[in-house]
């Protein structure tokens, strides 16, 4: 994705971000399910991987924001694969919808273990391929699930990390992490959760790109059955939260 494209994209996003008082709501909430999970750890950093319109602040406000291209709201501009902190200086790396545009999960996952101290920890936030799952990011979402194309772990060899193409695969975070094909490449991790989570409210939000099918006054009521679907995951969960901890 190139400079202007991107940036068009960061602002229509920041536009439905101010006049959608529902998605801010329900951000808010995944937000609070992160901040469960960070490494206490206030002599180093808590970092966002690929920040977008920076929200996370308004939860976690001494996190460094960052993404490929610079905005106002960025505070440092970031490659995932070759990261400019030093060695063992972050406590926790959050990635919220990050995750499935990363071809190479190998090489990033090395380079988040090189700059995380002991025990810090890499806080995941993803689509969740439940049968509601696939229906809404297979049928309703311009990004592919690419769910039976092949993960490429490592990069090719002599392939340049520092402008790495544009990539997307929403199903790449439940193949990895919902099934112990990989748990030999993961091994210098500890899975602390691996969370399914149900949000119809979001969906039928529209989200930032779609049109909202409730109207705002209905939310509390749209989070009572998110509550009551989330007891059948396999079915309705469409978001998945991954905690992983630096052995």
């Amino acid at each position: 994705m190139n400079d202007q494209r991107h940036n068009i994209e960061i602002q229509k996003n920041l536009e439905r971000w101010k006049s959608k008082p529902v998605l801010r709501k329900i951000y808010q909430r995944c937000y609070k399910l992160i901040v469960k999970y960070l490494q206490d750890n206030s002599q180093s950093k808590i970092v966002e991987i690929g920040s977008g319109i920076g929200n996370l602040k308004t939860i976690i406000p001494n996190s460094i924001s960052t993404d490929i291209f610079p905005n106002p709201w960025i505070d440092q501009v970031e490659n995932a694969y070759q990261l400019s902190f030093s060695d063992k200086s972050v406590s926790n790396l959050i990635l919220f919808d990050v995750w499935h545009h990363l071809e190479f999960p190998g090489n990033v996952l090395q380079e988040f273990h090189r700059v995380l101290v002991p025990g810090g920890r890499v806080i995941i936030f993803e689509p969740a391929m439940s049968l509601l799952g696939f229906i809404v990011y297979g049928l309703f979402h311009k990004e592919p699930i690419n769910f039976t194309k092949k993960i490429n772990w490592w990069a090719p060899k002599g392939f340049s990390l520092k402008n790495i193409p544009y990539y997307a695969a929403q199903g790449n975070a439940s193949r990895i992490f919902q099934s112990n094909k990989f748990d030999k490449l993961l091994s210098d991790w500890k899975i602390v959760a691996v969370e399914r989570i149900t949000l119809i409210s979001y969906v039928a939000s529209g989200g930032y790109s779609g049109f909202q099918l409730y109207p705002n006054f209905l939310y509390p009521l749209m989070a009572l059955i998110d509550h009551l679907c989330g007891f059948l995951p396999q079915l309705f969960a469409t978001r998945l939260l991954i905690v992983m901890e630096k052995k």
